[in-house]
């Protein structure tokens, strides 16, 4: 028997909206983009055919709408993994959770989330303002640790090259591993850069700055910026991804994550406009996802 979930594990609004994301089954697309700043939303939707509905809650800002006859809603989600923790489960849930009933549906759907984001660059050769597409994600958060789940003989076997190369492994780190949707990578090529993400938790001492307090970790980015394992490389690191990843793969949906670069940690560069970077690649990408 299929047992009703409880109120206090999935909230339900008097409106019949999921709670942080305050919107309704219908108001959510197939194809998703989320970005981590809520300002991003509407940098998004401008170039929308039309705009549907909206909605507002904290920072998980949405927009959906149409670029022709394709539906896309664009995901604010704040930063960080804990925040993706919400948003992926609560996209889940409106799509695959009868919020009249509250018990799973039978036939599962799977959506389309392409993470539209800015990143640092772990390579000299991946320059500020490029674009790069994630083919895997490693985690240094601990988010997937509370989930069940299993990786691929390629999966382990990336995940124990890096954890030897890096021996990050018993210094309160236990890195975790998961894979982009091949059948969204694909359609990302000419002008992308591909290659693994590290997801950090957090934007300072988790990605190896240094301004006042002492690292535990001080040869962080050497470490990460020197990991090779067959044609595998550590392209850039941020703090998103590897949420994103785990959960969509967990949960049976097909997920991308593709990068605007704004800075570069090996020549220790920042974008003269991260503005422009962050607009191209928003039309870069947005012909591509419109006709996925």
């Amino acid at each position: 028997m299929n047992q009703s979930i409880g109120a206090s594990e999935l909230i339900i609004t008097e409106k019949g909206s999921v709670y942080h994301l305050d919107l309704r089954p219908e108001e959510i697309a197939n194809t998703i983009i989320t970005v981590g700043d809520p300002n991003r939303v509407k940098e998004i939707s401008k170039h929308f055919d039309s705009i549907e509905c909206t909605a507002n809650h904290r920072e998980f800002v949405t927009h959906t709408g149409y670029i022709g006859k394709k539906r896309i809603s664009v995901v604010a989600t704040g930063i960080g993994p804990d925040n993706i923790d919400i948003v992926l489960n609560e996209l889940d849930a409106l799509v695959n959770i009868d919020f009249e009933s509250r018990t799973i549906k039978s036939a599962k759907q799977s959506l389309q989330i392409i993470r539209l984001g800015t990143s640092g660059s772990l390579q000299a050769n991946i320059p500020v303002d490029s674009l790069v597409v994630s083919s895997f994600a490693i985690g240094l958060d601990n988010l997937m640790h509370y989930y069940e789940t299993s990786n691929s003989e390629e999966e382990q076997q990336l995940l124990q090259a890096f954890n030897q190369h890096t021996q990050l492994v018993g210094k309160a780190i236990q890195p975790y591993i998961a894979s982009s949707a091949a059948s969204l990578s694909k359609q990302f090529t000419s002008g992308f850069h591909h290659g693994i993400t590290v997801t950090c938790p957090g934007f300072y001492g988790p990605q190896g700055r240094v301004l006042r307090a002492p690292l535990a970790q001080p040869q962080l980015i050497n470490q990460l910026s020197t990991f090779k394992h067959e044609q595998h490389f550590i392209s850039n690191f941020e703090m998103e991804t590897s949420a994103i990843y785990g959960l969509a793969n967990l949960l049976g949906h097909q997920a991308l994550s593709i990068s605007a670069i704004v800075a570069n940690r090996i020549q220790q560069s920042f974008s003269t406009d991260g503005n422009a970077a962050v607009e191209n690649m928003i039309t870069t990408c947005l012909p591509i996802i419109a006709n996925l």
